[in-house]
């Protein structure tokens, strides 16, 4: 089971690493995508990242509890669960409600959830590298 934990949380690391940090910002560089179809775009990709996300946590978390490892290898890989958790509930309901509003046209106030998100991605990602190098090393 610790093979399909290591498998998981470097998966879980790649897919976070490949969209959050490549795939997102660079949309908006790319010529003719305009603000209303960058979010769009955004919408069905952190979509689907987010519910892989799920099924590899999922996944992480089995092989923690079947495998019992460390406090050294629970706790990152907990806190990375804890994030994503965090991201669903709490900040993306944000962002959904901004990207709603800008796509009606509707300008307000700029919201810090973006930053909320992309600091949990970093934390996120620190957790799943110090995690799943610990899991490896057991």
């Amino acid at each position: 089971m610790r093979r399909g934990g290591v498998a998981a949380t470097f998966v879980w690391l790649g897919m976070v690493l490949a969209i959050s940090f490549l795939e997102a910002p660079l949309k908006f560089r790319a010529p003719g995508v305009t603000l209303p179809v960058g979010l769009g775009i955004g919408r069905l990709v952190f979509r689907a990242l987010n519910a892989a996300e799920v099924v590899l946590a999922a996944a992480v978390v089995t092989a923690l509890v079947v495998g019992r490892p460390s406090t050294g290898v629970v706790v990152p890989l907990g806190a990375a669960t804890v994030l994503l958790v965090l991201q669903l509930l709490a900040i993306r309901p944000a962002l959904g409600r901004r990207s709603d509003a800008v796509l009606a046209g509707r300008e307000g106030p700029r919201s810090r959830a973006h930053l909320w998100y992309v600091g949990a991605e970093v934390a996120k990602v620190v957790a799943l590298v110090v995690g799943g190098v610990a899991l490896l090393r057991t």
